[in-house]
């Protein structure tokens, strides 16, 4: 039988010794690692978020709400909404709804006038691999 002390450095004991044959044999075999998978490039999203009223939230008193204008980075931009979103609550807002307005190449073939502040917030986004809010602007009734 064999101890705790018997197996090699690393091994796990729990680990039935048929099963470490078996992998050891089959990975040895191959003599490869997995293939990795390739990575996406980055890309930043133009989105306005529409936040609602929550206690905490630093928006302006008697504000129902706001619009804010971010630049999200992410592979997509189901990626960028979701880590907008995520950081919006951490921040104590309240997202309703998100619009997405596209990459920088989408807005330009869109016909839009980007700005060199614009295009520096959207490359600060890319390099941080973060999210900007470039713009709040309150709603009031």
């Amino acid at each position: 039988m064999m101890t705790d002390s018997d197996l090699p450095e690393g091994a796990d004991p729990d680990r039935d010794e048929s099963d470490r044959d078996e992998s050891d044999a089959e990975g040895a075999a191959e003599g490869r690692q997995k293939p990795a998978k390739p990575k996406r490039p980055q890309k930043v999203f133009t989105l306005v978020v529409e936040v609602g009223r929550k206690p905490g939230d630093g928006l302006p008193d008697k504000s129902t709400g706001a619009a804010l204008m971010c630049y999200a980075s992410g592979v997509d931009e189901e990626e960028a909404v979701r880590e907008t979103v995520a950081i919006l609550k951490q921040a104590d807002l309240a997202p309703l709804d998100v619009s997405g307005y596209g990459t920088l190449e989408d807005r330009m073939k869109a016909g839009d006038e980007i700005d060199g502040e614009e295009r520096a917030l959207m490359q600060r986004a890319l390099d941080e691999n973060s999210v900007i809010v470039a713009q709040m602007t309150p709603f009031f009734d």
